[in-house]
């Protein structure tokens, strides 16, 4: 399964890079996932609970950074064992282009699963995957950038007189 998307990410790319190879940031952004460990040189190792159907599993796998490209791009691999439920195995290729207003986060996902999660079906497969892509990345550029702005007539979108408008918890601690 191979899928390609586009984010715009209100924060400079110096920011985005830091934030992708940060641990912390990629446990809190990888749905399901309960602990991640290690470093963006070494590598990860991850546990991930996912239920794909009628099929739960705790995967438990590693994650590398490689091609990496500072401040321009990374491929981010992972491979995980679900125990009979089977194994998940994928490859996101992420480049950082600077924009006005921020920066366009591109990437390429691929992703193949075995075992009893292969018998689902490549639709309910492929469904599942393009969905915790999204996710992933949204989580991202939530870390990143914070909370949406609400929608409204303006009433309520400002922040408090005297505070500064919120930030990303990540952008909050770099910037």
């Amino acid at each position: 399964m191979e899928l390609q998307d586009a984010r715009q990410i209100a924060a400079p790319p110096d920011v985005v890079w830091a934030a992708i190879l940060d641990p912390e940031i990629l446990r809190d952004c990888i749905p399901g996932c309960e602990s991640m460990t290690g470093s963006p040189e070494e590598g990860f190792e991850a546990v991930v609970v996912q239920k794909v159907g009628p099929v739960k599993a705790r995967f438990t796998g590693v994650v590398h950074l490689s091609d990496i490209v500072p401040g321009q791009s990374v491929t981010i691999s992972g491979e995980g064992k679900g125990g009979p439920a089977g194994f998940a195995r994928g490859s996101a290729r992420v480049t950082l282009t600077a924009e006005e207003g921020g920066t366009k986060l591109g990437y390429q996902v691929d992703a193949s699963v075995g075992g009893k999660l292969a018998q689902l079906g490549s639709r309910l497969i492929d469904g599942f995957a393009k969905k915790l892509a999204d996710d992933f990345f949204e989580r991202f550029q939530q870390a990143v950038e914070g909370p949406a702005e609400p929608e409204g007539d303006g009433e309520g979108a400002e922040a408090p007189e005297g505070e500064a408008p919120k930030k990303g918890w990540f952008k909050r601690i770099i910037g």
